[in-house]
């Protein structure tokens, strides 16, 4: 199973406060384990505050008010950019020949001088599993998973990308049972 660019949907019966009522952006999957960012959960720093933080000049650009992000509980004193296109930053984890996951300051100094990248998400931490750890959350149905649609993230708000994946599968948040069964 490979859950790379795949969106992570936390079930009703998913109890962990970091996690509930969640939607996460898979940007890597394998045997080592899983990375993501929690692609729903704005936080109260915007991104016009995070450059003046860190002493990045921002340019008029009306995306100063957007928020940040929680990313998820792991590294939430480290940015990460989910972005595209691609680019060319010191380091990027690429998801698909279109988006990737940004972790150093030279794209947020590129960002502040041109604009660029078009569409990006910043986040302070991210969602991370150990080997294995993310197969068995799924087999406890904790996620319900679906191959990610990039204008779920970059094309709606942050309140409806939960329902905006949710219809990608053709069903609404209240059609979940928090009760768990296997047949």
């Amino acid at each position: 199973m490979d859950l790379t660019h795949h969106f992570l949907i936390a079930m009703p019966g998913l109890v962990d406060r970091n996690f509930s009522g969640t939607l996460t952006y898979v940007c890597e999957h394998g045997k080592q384990g899983a990375l993501g960012v929690i692609v729903n959960r704005p936080i109260e720093l915007t991104l016009g505050h995070l450059f003046e933080r860190l002493d990045i000049v921002m340019g008029d650009d009306d995306r100063v008010r957007a928020p940040v992000y929680f990313g998820g509980p792991v590294q939430t004193d480290r940015g990460f950019v989910l972005h595209r296109p691609i680019g060319e930053w010191q380091s990027t984890l690429v998801v698909r020949d279109d988006l990737g996951l940004t972790s150093s300051r030279d794209i947020l100094q590129s960002f502040g001088e041109s604009g660029e990248p078009k569409d990006m998400l910043v986040s302070l931490g991210y969602a991370g599993w150990a080997a294995g750890q993310l197969e068995q959350e799924m087999a406890q149905n904790a996620w319900l998973s679906i191959a990610a649609d990039p204008e779920v993230i970059f094309g709606l708000p942050a309140e409806e990308r939960l329902s905006g994946a949710l219809r990608l599968l053709g069903v609404e948040l209240a059609q979940l049972s928090e009760f768990v069964g296997h047949a």
